[in-house]
């Protein structure tokens, strides 16, 4: 697609994208922040329920796309599922305040986030010709967009959902989804011309490509990103938990508010991204640029480490509380990691899905963070059975299990993506 190059030397398209999910994210991340707060101290629900529900709804999220991306490529389009998805997440968001609606919202929310998620980075992919460079950089810049909603979300709804009402923060989020529908609206002219919703056989890549042996490879990789993604998704959990009750927040005679402390990871997304892209940049020039998996397994291990160090603080810490600087640093290294393996594993099922099921194949990469999500929330239910530094171990654990498995499909996933670049360069 010939567009006028603009942020990053990308499509316009791009730049309309980065802010319709920039906006969908700050809705998601700040009802997220005030969630199992809103749950523990509102609505007086257990820890270990709170942490079911949280993972469940999660979950739950990130189930639906793999029937949105369905009904988007073979019915609405993917323009029509995020005009739809985003509307139905709009009034789920709304729904939120008010109490005797908590579980529609949620349900309803899971659902429009079933149309909305699958098709808005599918479209990304469409902005590119196959050889088009600039694909592979376009995931990492498209994951800043994302971040910078995620970081805005805390300080913004969580801070009015802690000072002034749970209920009003939702609010905002509502209002944050709207915004993102008005700017895809808006930006329409920038999107990229929608494909045929009629599978064509002459257009099936040749080769191995989703024959059984791509999606046993896509299944292991799953597997393996579910093992990270339980390890993962506890920052918004039981690590949200801890930082209430085992972080001490004074700063200068002022007491930081617990939600402010996750948008830490989408600030460092913003920060560190930009000199990692440089550094993968040079590296494929000289030829050096590590392979997929690899660079996913080496996230994960950084993440490990991440958890790791916590463990360490809580052990020495015992019952007291650990100044809040060690959770920012904490926060800088996990996100290291992440980098490494979230955006890549989104750019690595973008390029291998067939032009006709682009959404139905990066849903089952959301697919991936339901079951994830779901193991979170069942590992996240050990947080009150368990010494804090023996739980942190174990998220430690769970990502170098990851990592080992990461690595060994590294080999398959590469000649795969060989033949890939050779029907492209056929075709």
């Amino acid at each position: 697609m010939t567009d006028e190059k603009t942020w990053f030397g990308q499509p316009r398209g791009l730049t309309v994208l980065f802010l319709t999910n920039m906006w969908e994210q700050f809705s998601y991340y700040g009802m997220r922040a005030l969630l199992v707060y809103y749950m523990t101290k509102e609505l007086l629900l257990g820890q270990g329920t709170s942490s079911f529900i949280y993972g469940a709804y999660t979950a739950g999220a990130y189930f639906t796309p793999i029937f949105g991306g369905l009904i988007a490529d073979r019915l609405l389009g993917k323009r029509r599922a995020i005009m739809v998805g985003a509307s139905v997440m709009c009034v789920g968001h709304f729904m939120m305040t008010f109490e005797p609606l908590f579980y529609v919202a949620l349900i309803t929310i899971a659902l429009g986030n079933g149309l909305f998620l699958p098709s808005l980075p599918s479209q990304v992919g469409d902005l590119y010709q196959p050889q088009d460079p600039r694909r592979g950089w376009a995931y990492n810049v498209y994951y800043v967009g994302i971040n910078i909603g995620g970081f805005l979300a805390p300080l913004i709804c969580g801070t009015v959902g802690e000072l002034y009402g749970w209920h009003y923060g939702f609010g905002i989020a509502g209002i944050g989804m709207a915004v993102g529908l008005v700017i895809y609206l808006s930006g329409q002219r920038y999107l990229p011309p929608e494909r045929p919703r009629t599978i064509d056989p002459a257009a099936a890549p040749r080769g191995p490509a989703f024959t059984p042996r791509i999606l046993a490879l896509l299944f292991s990789i799953g597997v393996a990103v579910t093992l990270f993604r339980s390890a993962y998704e506890q920052v918004g959990n039981t690590v949200a938990l801890w930082a209430d009750s085992g972080i001490d927040r004074a700063a200068g005679g002022f007491t930081i508010p617990m939600t402010w402390f996750q948008s830490l990871n989408p600030l460092f997304v913003m920060l560190l991204t930009p000199p990692l892209l440089r550094y993968w940049r040079g590296r494929a020039e000289a030829g050096q640029d590590a392979a997929p998996l690899r660079r996913m397994a080496t996230g994960a291990l950084i993440v490990a480490a991440a958890y790791l160090m916590l463990a360490a603080i809580a052990w020495a810490t015992g019952d007291g509380r650990a100044n809040w600087l060690w959770l920012a640093l904490f926060f800088l290294f996990f996100t290291f990691g992440e980098l490494f393996i979230l955006p890549t594993g989104l750019g690595l099922f973008a390029r291998l899905a067939p032009l006709s099921l682009g959404a139905t194949t990066v849903a089952a990469w959301f697919l991936i963070t339901f079951t994830g999500s779901l193991s979170a929330g069942l590992v996240g239910a050990l947080w009150s059975g368990l010494d804090h530094a023996a739980f942190f171990v174990l998220l430690a654990v769970l990502a170098v299990l990851a990592s080992l498995l990461l690595r060994l499909l590294s080999a398959p996933t590469e000649a795969v993506e060989h033949y890939r670049r050779i029907d492209a360069e056929m075709d």
